[in-house]
């Protein structure tokens, strides 16, 4: 007898709301996987447990495990200034208020930490407007925009190089004083570039070396070959004009057959289902895959518990929704309709997401490529029926 999530990501594939859908329940050593549909509208290419999905956003969480992997190796410490590896960054000031002028500034209180990229409170990041729209238009915004940083969205993808990136992201003066409010999606793209001068490497070969080798993530990277990127589903997302689903492929998908510019610590990565299942599940079992130990139960606490007062929670808008947030990823901290709270785990723009309940044990991943995924009611549906399914 078919499950009644199955059942349910079928059900939207039917009436058109994704043309597929993958979906994985774990439980210890159990999965399930339902591949549902097919890669494009139209198309006639089955969605499968290997496809490979820009995961965007789900790269966050494995930025921060490579960090804390890096910090228990004396590499680097949380508590230490960015400016130790980044000195493009030392004596950022701070703007007198976030619309304000690029040169009415204010000194910042104390130096940006390793741990203040991990929590999202650098003090720099997407902004809120009045009305909790999307980068306003303000002087800092449209500096940014100016420098080509590609702050916001995964694609198009900067042409900048890590050295070039950093060094116009110094030009910049901070938006709020270090420590003080949650800002999404800058933190992990500065500290994709400060990992890599830490290490002396790339950040694709330090997070291959540190964790899809040792995991055996082995269709997980900032590119894949040429046959697997032409398996990657084409992305969708509704028109606010219309209210249609429409193709929205910004740059062809060629381009992820070789490595980027800049690899974007906060958005870049393509994945699988079980190859993302893999990095969960080392975390749920405190660190441990196979037998040996990347990451101790203390680091994984860590990551995957609140950092954020309420007040820092509520200035993160519809990111945040209300959950807090750990290191490169979101906790929750207070029981919603899909359950209880503790449960970590996070979305990607392109139609992913991710949550690991401690408590029951329980990995729930569902990956497709179309945006409303995150806002269509389709996560708190798959996710309750999450807990139902039958290993």
């Amino acid at each position: 007898m078919s499950s009644q999530l199955w059942q349910a990501m079928t059900a939207r594939v039917e009436r058109g709301d994704f043309p597929g859908l993958v979906g994985v329940v774990a439980r210890g050593d159990d999965e399930v996987v339902h591949a549902v549909g097919v890669t494009a509208f139209g198309g006639d290419v089955p969605m499968r447990r290997d496809t490979p999905f820009r995961i965007t956003s789900m790269t966050k969480p494995v930025l921060a495990a490579v960090t804390l992997m890096l910090a228990e190796d004396d590499v680097l410490d949380l508590e230490e200034p960015v400016a130790t590896f980044l000195p493009e960054l030392a004596g950022q000031r701070v703007l007198a208020r976030p619309d304000a002028p690029l040169g009415d500034t204010v000194p910042a209180v104390r130096p940006v930490t390793v741990e203040d990229l991990l929590t999202f409170t650098l003090g720099f990041g997407i902004v809120l407007g009045p009305d909790h729209e999307t980068d306003p238009p303000y002087p800092i915004v449209q500096a940014w925009r100016d420098l080509d940083l590609r702050l916001a969205e995964p694609e198009p993808r900067t042409r900048l190089g890590p050295d070039d990136w950093i060094q116009r992201f110094g030009s910049l003066p901070l938006i709020h004083q270090p420590g003080e409010t949650w800002m999404y999606n800058v933190g992990t793209r500065v500290l994709g570039v400060l990992l890599a001068r830490a290490t002396d490497s790339t950040l694709g070969d330090l997070l291959h070396d540190r964790v899809f080798a040792p995991l055996g993530m082995r269709s997980t990277g900032f590119s894949l070959p040429a046959d697997r990127v032409a398996e990657i589903p084409l992305h969708y997302q509704t028109d606010s004009s219309t209210g249609m689903l429409i193709r929205s492929e910004i740059e062809p998908r060629e381009v992820w057959s070789t490595p980027p510019a800049f690899p974007n610590g906060s958005g870049g990565l393509l994945s699988t289902a079980d190859d993302y299942l893999a990095f969960t599940r080392m975390l749920l079992n405190g660190g441990v895959h196979g037998g040996t130990r990347l990451l101790s139960e203390k680091s994984v606490a860590a990551m995957t518990s609140n950092h954020l007062t309420p007040e820092q929670i509520e200035s993160g808008g519809f990111f945040l929704s209300g959950s807090g947030w750990g290191y490169g990823l979101g906790v929750t901290v207070k029981a919603d309709e899909v359950g209880g709270p503790g449960r970590y785990g996070w979305s990607g723009g392109f139609g992913t997401d991710w949550f690991t309940d401690p408590r029951e044990g329980l990995i729930f991943i569902v990956l497709s490529q179309v945006s409303d995924l995150l806002w269509s009611g389709a996560l708190t549906e798959f996710g309750k029926l999450a807990y139902e399914e039958n290993l």
